[in-house]
């Protein structure tokens, strides 16, 4: 019997068991293999939903454009990603082009894979529920991950535990969205990239991650961001919902280590070191200081402000900061007061007249603690700390940095304190770990890594399994056995 026959058997005896679930496309899904000498690009164009690419490893030179538009299903995601304990490398040996473009992706997974060299890494132009998870992008002629074509609404992207470093030109980490809400990145999920080295000699910017005007509803969560030459993190006004800038460590930003104009949760992060102010709110493009949320955060800051505020127009909260500041102010303001809330902030360096917040001491607030500027360095609450219960109760967040609930207890900064110490990641430069991986999702303080609409893990497709439309007693175990297979019958006949 020929491929297509088992195909149409399979799909027919599937219809009659699965019809309405949804799942029907699944057993028909291919997995295919490539290797070096292969035409991938062309590979890639032809892959259907539920299809999947495994890449061998090994180094793929590109010459030409290398580009497609492929589109997957929820239930039958395209993914294309390494075989397992290998690394397949596209490199491209100058900036003529992109490594990659990606001019369509729908429901689709690119994972464990290596790119370097030419102009931007990877260049989206469009999509919706793309996930990009655990690659590495490094030694780019500009920036490696772009999401910035005019006009378009890039919704649900998921940019998972990748490895950034070493852009060049520009040489943002990630630029997601364009200048003047010209294209919007929404619902979309950042969480636990490496990001570092967006500072050579070559970089005219460089920021870590630049999440541009207009775009909404995103979750910047759990990453390690240092020696950057712009922002480590910026986000300006949203058109939505707020973005949500959370459990992130940075040190050694060439600007603020957090920059935000409106529209944003700043909850749980570390910074250790910014050549400007640690969190800094302040007017850009059409936004200024209106909307924001700054809690429970720990800034170390050798020169300049460990928060600033200017030109506020609406709204801000700033509570439960663990601030400390060299010589500059643990808290700066400039054009008034008016809309702010300033409650159970401790720290040294003082705030603006009329605020007051509570004496802190760098030394004994902090297990391991100094202005070193990077780790190592523990910034856990030490026995007898001045952070424990000292901030405001109405201010608490569900979590704290590392995802361990706070009890509604107002430990100031960005730890829990526990009499046992750091049950969490120590601080370094690597990839961040041991946060809790379920919860809620986007916009949700608890830890996950899902963000929004589902969680990071999106291999499965997010099938799930069962008769849901019969009672249980009415489901043929054999059957069902029998057309999975069938299924995998189909896939062992897959094309090499």
């Amino acid at each position: 019997m020929g491929v297509g026959t088992w195909r149409g058997a399979v799909a027919a005896l599937a219809a009659l068991v699965f019809t309405g679930l949804g799942h029907v496309s699944t057993v028909s899904a291919e997995v295919f293999t490539g290797g070096p000498g292969d035409d991938i690009e062309a590979m890639i164009s032809t892959l259907q939903p539920g299809d999947e690419l495994v890449l061998s490893g090994g180094m793929y030179t590109l010459t030409e454009r290398f580009s497609f538009a492929i589109a997957g299903t929820e239930n039958a995601p395209i993914i294309i990603r390494a075989q397992d304990g290998e690394t397949p490398h596209l490199h491209r040996p100058n900036a003529n082009q992109n490594i990659i473009d990606i001019d369509n992706a729908e429901h689709v997974t690119i994972r464990s894979i290596e790119f370097s060299g030419g102009s931007a890494g990877i260049r989206i132009s469009s999509a919706r529920h793309l996930t990009i998870e655990e690659c590495e992008v490094h030694d780019t002629g500009d920036v490696a991950v772009r999401a910035n074509d005019t006009g378009v609404t890039y919704e649900s992207l998921r940019i998972l535990r990748n490895h950034i470093h070493h852009t060049n030109n520009t040489g943002e980490g990630m630029y997601l969205g364009c200048n003047n809400a010209g294209c919007e990145v929404v619902s979309s999920l950042i969480e636990g990239n490496y990001v570092h080295h967006t500072n050579q000699p070559s970089v005219s910017q460089g920021d870590g991650i630049e999440l541009k005007e207009g775009s909404f509803g995103n979750v910047i969560r759990d990453n390690v961001i240092h020696d950057t030459n712009y922002p480590c993190i910026l986000t300006y006004a949203s058109n939505g919902a707020p973005n949500i800038i959370e459990r992130n460590v940075m040190w050694n930003c060439g600007d603020h280590g957090i920059q935000s104009a409106a529209d944003a949760v700043i909850r749980n992060n570390i910074i250790l070191s910014a050549n400007a102010d640690g969190i800094a709110m302040q007017p850009h493009q059409s936004g200024s200081p209106s909307s924001l949320e700054v809690v429970h955060n720990t800034v170390l800051e050798a020169s300049g402000d460990a928060i600033s505020l200017r030109g506020i127009s609406g709204p801000v909260v700033i509570a439960n900061n663990a601030l400390y500041a060299q010589t500059g102010r643990a808290f700066f303001v400039n054009g008034g007061t008016s809309g702010l809330v300033f409650e159970g902030n401790s720290g040294v360096g003082g705030a603006s007249d009329p605020l007051v917040m509570l004496s802190g001491n760098l030394a004994s607030d902090f297990v391991d603690a100094s202005f070193e500027g990077a780790p190592p360095m523990d910034l856990f609450p030490a026995l007898g700390s001045t952070l424990e219960a000292a901030g405001s109760a109405a201010h608490v967040t569900i979590d704290d940095f590392n995802g361990t609930s706070r009890d509604g207890v107002a430990d100031v900064g960005a730890y829990a304190f526990s009499a046992e110490g750091n049950p969490g990641w120590a601080l370094n430069a690597a990839f961040k770990t041991s946060t809790p991986s379920n919860g809620p999702g986007a916009g949700g303080s608890s830890g996950n890594s899902g963000g929004s609409g589902g969680g990071s893990n999106v291999s499965n497709g997010g099938a799930s399994s069962g008769c849901s439309i019969r009672p249980a007693s009415d489901c043929s175990a054999d059957l069902l056995a029998m057309i999975w297979l069938l299924g995998m019958l189909v896939r062992r006949r897959s094309r090499a």
